[in-house]
């Protein structure tokens, strides 16, 4: 995700600039912090630019560790904010935050590489790694950590193991590039803003003087669109598995953060199984955001355990940070559906993994929309699609959401009846179906939800499978129409209280619109219900309370650096959305609009915004996205607007696909280029 899918609570942050420095140097006294911009060679003689966060007060001789963020989001004016926030802190404990642009964004040189991840990017993150480790304040000890992209590339570089990085901190990250990250939502075809603001963002020179010389708009503006090289890309294999290794090969110590409301969140079950090296993991009621900033609480200071961590693997302080509990967990309580920023209800627990106690319970999918322990006799039941059904189930596998009786009302529900005690679950609830569709494609998605007694429902977690990757997502195969299928569906890691009187429901439906492109097949389906051999739902269920956690860090003071500052408004994410539905033509039509901005001594930059979905239920090989991206860099001497412009449309066999960059100074074009192709559809 783009950083600025990251919300922030203005005046939170505003409130917390004005406070003194009380508790952020619990650790130590400040040392205050100097920064130093840079630029570090690579071995092509590209140079890539970092700015460092210093010690104010390190002296001739001291040698500390550098903890490195590397990322394409432009240090110098997109994230300046949030990186001041993190790399200060972290300077004042003794540290030498490192935020470094990855080759040919923001302002280092070299052109944009081909993908995300690339081999480019990691070959130059170990010169950087090993670079900083040189330095003569280094100790040669070299930490990473970031959010978002900064987490998927930790967590790649902690699998390449340069000798130098001794321990990461990842903070919604993934290594699972095909079925986790915004391209492919559980193999499923997937467009959102990311590919907008990402593809836009390549053009753009480097802050604060904008050089418009040829060598910078061939090296940026001429560079072709990621987005299109994923959507050519529609199965598994070689080019979504090699930016990764396993995780086995991880031999330095990771400290993991997710948040329930985050879609990358599942990578944390399977480092703590596999990670041979030490792995303490916190696990939130988060959105895709730092547990101090999230717009969903309990919020917690992670900065102070981020010190703690590293103190003991990069300074050697012995603090029993390796005694911690491995994963410490908020559990859920039930609430009332609602997307709006709040305070989820519920309970910290330390755990182990798999969880104490731990024990899979099976439910059955029953004739009548009934969930029971056991199975009754034997039924199928039918589907008709309506692809446009499922807006209110969000975008992707992540945030809190609006009641999803909407979106039921075009599935097929089976719902349990009230619970006599409370029920608790902790891990990745699953759901096997026996499924047959009248059509050579289509897809399944599963929903577990909470049914209050008022008839309200609470969306917990969801998946889906393609159902041409039933078998193998790197070698997709057709349905055979009308033969039955089992389909395994795992669900996004979660957890909840149901409480005593409330109702499991578990939701299926073959259409999730807009977070899910649609099959191109008008489709009736089947689920085989009960019997021996029926669909079924198994919950991983623990006592509804464990060991109760030791406090997390309290909230400390939010640094703003000097000069610079974000003026309310809807920011990018979460933005804001509707849906239009026209009922007499079965058309469906989704907006969603962000915006952020920024103003700096230098000048002043606004970003905006939207992508329009829409979709025919009668034609569902005919759906659409049309995205637009504009930023807008206010100067002193001139105003460069930056448009992006994405049309996706398909048909029956085709990916339809046109993306344009544009630049205008002044309200007159200085370069425009435009891409199109038409993407043969691979079992999408």
């Amino acid at each position: 995700m783009t950083q600025t899918r990251i919300a922030r609570e203005l005046g939170l942050l505003a409130l917390l600039a004005s406070l003194p420095l009380l508790a952020s140097i619990a650790q130590g006294a400040d040392r205050g912090v100097r920064l130093v911009k840079t630029s570090i060679p690579m071995p092509d003689g590209v140079r890539l630019a970092a700015t460092l966060y210093m010690p104010a007060d390190l002296r001739a001789g001291e040698r500390v560790p550098a903890l490195l963020e590397y990322l394409p989001y432009r240090k110098d004016d997109d994230t300046s904010v949030t990186d001041y926030a993190n790399h200060a802190y972290l300077a004042r404990h003794g540290y030498v935050g490192a935020r470094v642009d990855i080759r040919g964004f923001g302002a280092s040189g070299g052109s944009p590489t081909s993908r995300e991840y690339s081999a480019q990017e990691q070959r130059d993150g170990d010169a950087v790694i090993a670079w900083l480790a040189r330095q003569l304040w280094s100790n040669g000890k070299v930490g990473m950590f970031g959010i978002s992209w900064g987490a998927f590339n930790s967590i790649q570089m902690a699998m390449r193991g340069p000798p130098a990085l001794k321990a990461i901190l990842a903070v919604d990250g993934t290594e699972a590039l095909f079925t986790e990250d915004v391209h492919y939502i559980d193999g499923i075809f997937h467009v959102d803003e990311f590919e907008v603001a990402m593809d836009l963002d390549q053009g753009r020179s480097r802050g604060p003087d904008f050089p418009l010389d040829e060598a910078t708009l061939a090296a940026r503006m001429d560079s072709p669109p990621w987005s299109l090289d994923y959507f050519r890309h529609q199965r598994d294999g070689t080019f979504w598995q090699a930016p990764v290794r396993r995780l086995e090969d991880i031999h330095i110590p990771c400290f993991l953060i997710g948040g329930f409301q985050d879609g990358y969140r599942d990578s944390i079950a399977r480092m703590l199984e596999r990670v041979p090296a030490p792995v303490e993991a916190w696990l939130g009621p988060w959105n895709h955001d730092y547990p101090n900033t999230s717009i969903y609480g309990p919020r917690v200071e992670w900065r102070a355990q981020a010190v703690r961590w590293f103190d003991h693997w990069l300074k050697g302080i012995d603090n029993g940070v390796e005694h911690d509990p491995r994963l410490t967990v908020f559990e859920q309580h039930a609430h009332p559906p609602g997307a709006e920023p709040q305070q989820v209800p519920g309970e910290w627990r330390m755990e182990s993994w798999p969880p104490a106690g731990l024990a899979p319970v099976t439910w059955h999918l029953g004739a009548g929309h009934v969930l029971a322990r056991t199975a009754g006799p034997a039924a199928v039941e039918r589907l008709r699609d309506v692809p446009s059904a499922g807006t209110e189930a969000g975008f992707w596998w992540g945030e809190l959401l609006a009641d999803q009786r909407p979106a039921d009302a075009f599935a097929l529900t089976y719902e349990s009846a009230p619970l006599e005690a409370d029920l608790a679950i902790l891990g990745a609830a699953h759901v096997s179906l026996k499924a047959a569709a009248d059509a050579p494609l289509a897809d399944w998605i599963a929903r577990l939800e909470d049914v209050a007694p008022d008839g309200a429902v609470t969306a917990i977690t969801g998946g889906g499978i393609n159902g041409a990757q039933r078998r193998s997502r790197e070698h997709p195969e057709p349905l055979v129409p009308g033969e039955e299928y089992v389909l395994e569906i795992p669900m996004r890691l979660s957890s909840w209280v149901f409480p005593r009187g409330h109702r499991i429901r578990i939701a299926v439906s073959n259409a999730l619109w807009p977070m899910l492109w649609p099959t191109p097949h008008a489709m009736t389906t089947t689920l085989r219900l009960g019997g021996e051999d029926g669909s079924t739902l198994t919950l991983p269920t623990v006592p509804p309370h464990g060991a109760a956690a030791p406090a997390l860090p309290a909230l400390e003071p939010i640094e703003t650096p000097p000069g610079i500052t974000e003026p309310g408004g809807d920011y990018a994410w979460p933005g804001a959305w509707k849906i239009e539905r026209d009922e007499t033509h079965g058309v469906s039509t989704v907006t969603w609009r962000g915006t952020s901005g920024m103003r700096f001594p230098w000048g002043s930059f606004e970003h905006s915004e939207q992508i329009v979905y829409h979709l025919e239920d009668a034609h569902p090989e005919l759906a659409s996205a049309q995205g637009e991206g504009e930023s807008v860099e206010h100067l002193k001497d001139r105003v460069l607007t930056y448009r992006g412009h994405l049309s996706l449309t398909s048909d029956a066999s085709t990916f339809h696909y046109a993306f344009t960059r544009e630049l205008l100074r002044d309200g007159a074009v200085v370069r425009t280029r435009t891409w199109r192709e038409d993407i043969p559809r691979d079992l999408q």
